[in-house]
């Protein structure tokens, strides 16, 4: 068994490859395991990284350094390869999809971590892409894929660089046209958000669907109608808090392995906190399954069965 830790710096609200280091030369080395660290130069690297090491045959624990967008890089290296198991050494702004577990921190806890347990989970397809955790389209998009832009500031990591973009994205326009087709409906007409939810957690604590099993093998869709500024802060709030049913006038609730979203433009999407832009939005479960590890003292509401490893 080999362990592969990927870290990358650019994520998170500042680099913190040297703490990285640290942590896993004491930790590993102490136990005497077979590791290595590699070190993310650019976007789409960790991707590259873990691709490279899973095409070996050979069996792998590989730990994304950072947050939620590193541990999408990863996963999409690994899809398809089941000598692999993946995990998040959390590192990031959010660490929002391991928040599906009763406990967060021992995702920081290397000790933690390497006495862990195996869930298998499911994969999302957002047209060529491979998604875990949610892909989004319409304002939350736009909303979430500029957070980014305001994590380094001080005083505004995590929900505060969330709420920021809110604001800068309202007054640019909430709603737009899309052609949604899901469960043989053809939805027609401006809508300010669809959000497509495998796992529970993003936008730094927004928590759309609670329900939502990234084991189930289907995915919830929120379909969020056109609304005005005013009710704007009305909408988010339920929204965060898993409260939809709240607005049934507004959003629209389905589960369903498949969705077809027709844009009259590109536009942008948000793709686990990375941005993708495309005129046509083919999102399904994927084929492909994911080996997740994690602290084995933790569980996750819907887990149908996990292994000790």
């Amino acid at each position: 068994m080999k362990h592969l830790f990927i870290i990358n710096p650019a994520a998170g609200s500042k680099d913190r490859t040297e703490a990285y280091r640290q942590k896993i030369d004491a930790v590993c080395g102490s136990r005497g395991l077979c590791y290595e660290i590699a070190v993310s130069k650019a976007p789409g690297n960790c991707t590259e990284i873990a691709r490279q090491a899973a095409q070996t045959g050979e069996a792998y624990r590989i730990y994304a350094c950072g947050g939620d967008g590193t541990l999408n890089e990863v996963v999409s290296g690994v899809a398809g390869f089941d000598n692999v198991a993946v995990t998040m050494f959390c590192g990031g702004s959010g660490n929002d999809f391991v928040k599906i577990f009763s406990e967060t921190e021992p995702f920081k806890d290397l000790e933690q971590l390497l006495d862990c347990r195996e869930a298998c989970f499911d994969l999302m397809r957002c047209n060529e892409d491979i998604s875990l955790n949610i892909c989004s389209v319409g304002l939350d998009a736009r909303i979430g894929t500029d957070v980014s832009n305001y994590k380094r500031i001080p005083l505004l990591s995590g929900f505060r660089a969330y709420a920021a973009s809110t604001v800068v994205n309202v007054i640019r326009g909430i709603a737009e046209h899309y052609v949604v087709q899901i469960n043989g409906e053809r939805i027609d007409g401006k809508q300010t958000m669809i959000c497509v939810c495998n796992g529970r957690f993003y936008g730094g604590g927004f928590n759309p669907v609670p329900e939502a099993d990234p084991a189930d093998g289907l995915l919830d869709v929120l379909v969020v109608k056109k609304v005005s500024r005013l009710q704007v802060p009305g909408v988010i709030g339920r929204y965060k808090s898993g409260k939809y049913r709240q607005l049934p006038k507004l959003v629209r609730h389905f589960k369903t392995d498949k969705i077809r979203i027709i844009c009259d433009k590109p536009t942008s999407i948000n793709l686990d906190g990375e941005l993708r832009t495309a005129q046509t939005i083919d999102i399904s479960v994927a084929k492909e399954k994911l080996r997740f590890f994690y602290p084995k003292q933790l569980t996750w509401q819907g887990a149908k069965e996990t292994v000790k490893i």
